[in-house]
């Protein structure tokens, strides 16, 4: 087909500053990637699939849909849909794993020791009762799924850890509904001291996979990071079905009473990324 014989675009100023500032937005994201735990998905994932969405609109106007038709395109494009998490790492575990817990340059410990290095087993749940200012949230830590970061987190809960820390991070958008805590500063920048490895769900897909979005269900518990290996404390509750690539561990789930909490925090809080509307300070953390 000639340039000629093309339908032109609506406006092409609009167009081409639509992809100028998805551009821009996209080297941010990377700027950011290292700076902040699941900053590279949430800070900019609704940004992007409006840029996107608008782009898309442009590029395929062709005069003839009706208005209504092109919002309901427009809609579709902003609230993708992931595929679900694997069942499993792709090679199963066998009934203990090797776990690692190396010290992390230039972060305070904050007067917790690590975990000791060695096997851990890969079955058997915890229950820790998450104690905050806005309500209880139970969780049920699962060592089948990332028994590293299972052992981590209770360690971290009989340690006391987490107490009087805030929970620094709401996300309420299209694509994701979640509430991070974990970090003793309250900036998004803290943890342990220590770092381990990403487990499941990167140990359950293939590497081509591994930047397209999932769906970490409403109810799912799993940790936060800066990039690959670098697990601490941080961690996030997921609110309502949520899509990220499969680059955070789940480590467990939420309880009904939990997600009523959950629920409570995610009406109250501002759309976007940022913290909740009140704030959510853990008080205590029980394991049974």
């Amino acid at each position: 087909m000639s340039d000629e014989s093309r339908t032109p675009y609506p406006n092409q100023q609009r167009h081409d500053e639509a992809i100028s500032n998805l551009e821009k937005a996209v080297k941010s994201r990377d700027r950011r990637e290292k700076a902040a735990p699941l900053g590279v998905i949430f800070a900019t994932l609704a940004v992007l699939a409006v840029l996107v969405g608008g782009i898309f609109f442009l590029a395929t106007y062709d005069g003839s849909k009706s208005e209504d038709q092109a919002k309901d395109q427009n809609s579709e494009s902003e609230t993708p849909q992931g595929a679900p998490l694997p069942d499993g790492p792709k090679q199963p575990y066998g009934q203990t794993v090797k776990c690692e817990y190396p010290p992390k340059q230039g972060e305070d410990s904050h007067g917790v020791q690590p975990p000791e290095n060695g096997e851990v087993q890969t079955s058997g749940t915890t229950t820790v009762n998450i104690e905050t200012t806005q309500g209880s949230i139970p969780v049920k830590v699962d060592a089948s799924k990332s028994p590293c970061t299972a052992n981590s987190f209770t360690h971290l809960a009989k340690a006391n850890f987490f107490d009087n820390s805030v929970c620094h991070r709401h996300v309420k958008s299209p694509q994701m509904g979640i509430l991070q805590c974990g970090d003793p500063t309250g900036t998004g920048s803290g943890g342990p001291g220590y770092s381990f490895k990403d487990e499941f769900p990167s140990n359950g897909v293939d590497d081509q996979q591994k930047e397209q979005p999932m769906t970490y269900p409403r109810g799912t518990l799993a940790m936060a990071n800066s990039g690959p290996d670098s697990n601490g404390s941080q961690f996030f509750l997921v609110t309502k079905d949520t899509q990220l690539p499969p680059k955070y561990n789940v480590f467990g789930t939420i309880d009904e009473a939990g997600l009523k909490t959950l629920d409570s925090i995610y009406d109250k809080a501002p759309d976007g990324d940022n913290k909740p509307a009140d704030e959510v300070k853990i008080t205590s953390t029980k394991t049974a």
